[in-house]
């Protein structure tokens, strides 16, 4: 084996290493920053935005280190639901036949 394979092994096994401990941090309650800008797919930076702006659920103990429950972000991130077009169609036909109904029992 030639050292240039040698040190692509290394680098793949350290980047194994490091995502089975991302996802071992994921099993946590609490999450740092760093914890719940990779659990979540947004920046540091827009965590950052999101805290100061008060839009998103966030502790910080001490008045410095910003912390996330995960319960917590799991319900934000999960907040608005964009429903499916067949729902919305189903949801649409039950209230024009509802309001059929409504409008028959009032004759």
């Amino acid at each position: 084996m030639e050292m240039a394979q040698i040190e692509g092994y290394l680098k793949r096994l350290d980047d194994q290493i490091k995502q089975i401990q991302s996802m071992l941090s994921f099993q946590k309650g609490v999450l740092t920053l760093e914890e719940a800008a990779l659990y979540s797919g947004f920046t540091k930076s827009s965590l950052y935005k999101l805290t100061s702006l008060r839009l998103i659920p966030h502790s910080k103990p001490g008045g410095k280190k910003i912390i996330f429950d995960k319960k917590l972000l799991d319900e934000w991130l999960l907040s608005n639901p964009v429903r499916r077009r067949e729902e919305l169609n189903s949801k649409a036909i039950s209230s024009i036949l509802l309001g059929k109904k409504k409008a028959s029992n009032i004759n």
